[in-house]
């Protein structure tokens, strides 16, 4: 059964898989988009700010994860590894969550609100990463060219852009284009929907239209 990953706006993303739905960074009414209407399993908080962390105002009762560990939820098993939402340890923004899981054998990764490059630890706990949602629109996070050099640690196969400016958006934010400007294999559509088999040959950024 494919995978379908759907991008809702700023950070958060609703991966559905066999059996299991998995929405990460819920923001609020503040953020500019239409807040998320769908009903998910399970929910990852990367940090508590309010345009990642509303699950008070989604539907249903979904499960929460908002800590580093090993967390599993029915066929979930996902990881959190610690690390900081500004390049000086956290001094400026606090402490971020990179959450990754594995849906139906991909491997996906959620970067949240990272601030920095990644460390020798944090790349081999992390490891191989099929799919990474990266935020790219600098102001609170990396920036295009930082987020690039961070696909580069990670050598994902698929890797959609997230945090930016978009139309929507209520504050100012980096465009995406500042940072697909670095790759050559740019493609956009609606959502993601595949399995291992359906993952792009050579590394590709997609970029999603965002959901109501």
């Amino acid at each position: 059964m494919p995978v379908i990953i759907r991008w809702l706006g700023h950070a958060c993303f609703h991966c559905q898989g066999e059996g299991v739905s998995l929405l990460t960074d819920p923001f609020d009414e503040d953020v500019g988009y239409p807040l998320p209407q769908v009903e998910a399993d399970l929910v990852t908080v990367s940090h508590d700010h309010h345009d990642h962390n509303a699950v008070n105002l989604l539907p249903g009762n979904p499960g929460v994860i908002r800590d580093v560990g090993v967390h599993h939820f029915q066929s979930l098993e996902i990881k959190g590894f610690p690390v900081f939402h500004d390049e000086v340890r956290g001094a400026k923004r606090g402490d971020n969550i990179i959450f990754v899981w594995e849906m139906d054998e991909l491997r996906l990764c959620h970067l949240g609100d990272l601030g920095h490059l990644l460390d020798d630890t944090t790349l081999n706990s992390i490891g191989k990463i099929d799919i990474l949602m990266v935020p790219v629109g600098g102001v609170f996070t990396i920036d295009g060219r930082e987020a690039r050099d961070v696909v580069d640690q990670l050598q994902p196969r698929l890797v959609i852009p997230m945090h930016y400016k978009t139309p929507a958006l209520s504050f100012e934010l980096d465009v995406a284009e500042k940072f697909t400007l670095y790759f050559d294999r740019v493609r956009q559509d609606k959502l993601w929907q595949g399995t291992v088999a359906d993952l792009p040959h050579e590394q590709e950024v997609l970029v999603l239209d965002y959901h109501d």
